[in-house]
């Protein structure tokens, strides 16, 4: 009788982790639909689609650190910091690759830095990605003295801001680096080495698995995904803003996290980040659409978080069980 009951706990957190998450956003889908006429629009679906594509990038940074068992608390950060440095570079210059190659490098230097010390120095992700995040709020703010760049040139702004056909071209970005991510954590040896050193750490160095490089690689990779979406942002405003961060990472995580990646680390999947994402970009965007204040959106997403953590410990605790 008690194995019965283990097996059938078993089965629901399986059917739950596996389209659980595709079966909410249909719901609400539906739901917001219905509700108001102006959701299903398609000139509100194609603002969905640009509004969740800079979250939908860091996300897959994030998504990386947290399978490997780490988090970055400096996305946001690192995010406004390389784009407003790109916006710099197209600005003074006019060269659009060089403002990119800047933006990109300045990325990957925060996330091979915090990398670096994670590995090195055994310092825990959260304390290591929170001196980063200082690090860089403060480097831009000096640099910059807190002023922004704007007018930054129609190449540029065609990055956050073009469209091809009737698709906005930042989605084209963000739909490459879903296919790379996705590449990398299904199909090659470095990808499954994240999922084994998040499952388990010390059985994945007995194996043979070079866990400090597996875990730098997560941490410059996160940091490039900051750069790319700040030089999306920076392009979609057309200008670089030294305190554009926001609270753009926490949303990367909330979407990781609803998207049924395990925060003690070793699963997860980009197609559900994905879906996660846009369950985000619905929500705010239905919020937005019945002129909800922003900071009930905030406890909406809190509460969406919990309830998402709640369930992948249930999930978890149901499988030891099984």
């Amino acid at each position: 009788m008690e194995k019965s009951r283990a097996k059938k706990q078993f089965s629901i957190g399986e059917f739950y982790n596996r389209f659980g998450i595709f079966l909410i956003f249909l719901l609400m889908f539906i739901i917001f639909s219905v509700w108001n006429r102006t959701f299903l629009s398609g000139m509100n679906v194609r603002n969905i689609l640009r509004q969740i594509v800079v979250i939908t990038i860091m996300a897959c940074g994030e998504q990386m650190m947290i399978i490997s068992g780490m988090i970055d608390l400096s996305a946001s950060r690192v995010l406004a910091c390389a784009g407003t440095l790109a916006a710099y570079v197209v600005l003074v210059t006019g060269n659009l690759f060089l403002a990119i190659f800047v933006g990109v490098l300045v990325g990957l230097l925060f996330g091979a830095f915090n990398g670096f010390v994670i590995t090195i120095f055994d310092i825990p992700p959260f304390i290591a990605t929170l001196a980063s995040m200082m690090v860089a709020e403060g480097a831009i703010m000096a640099f910059t003295g807190g002023q922004n760049y704007s007018n930054l040139g129609a190449a540029f702004q065609f990055i956050g801001q073009g469209y091809v056909g009737p698709i906005p071209f930042p989605v084209f970005i963000m739909v490459f680096i879903l296919v790379v991510t996705y590449y990398i954590l299904s199909w090659t040896p470095i990808g499954r080495a994240m999922y084994a050193v998040g499952g388990n750490t010390a059985a994945a160095r007995a194996s043979g698995i070079n866990v400090r490089f597996t875990k730098f690689f997560a941490a410059a990779y996160a940091g490039i995904m900051s750069a790319i979406a700040g030089i999306v942002l920076m392009s979609r405003m057309n200008s670089g803003q030294p305190a554009a961060a926001g609270s753009y990472e926490m949303d990367a995580i909330t979407a990781v996290i609803i998207g049924g990646t395990s925060m003690s680390g070793g699963t997860g999947t980009v197609i559900n980040t994905i879906i996660g994402s846009l369950i985000i970009g619905v929500i705010k965007n239905f919020m937005n659409l019945q002129n909800i204040d922003a900071s009930y959106q905030k406890i909406v997403l809190g509460l969406l978080v919990m309830l998402a953590v709640i369930i992948d410990i249930q999930v978890r605790k149901s499988r030891s069980r099984g």
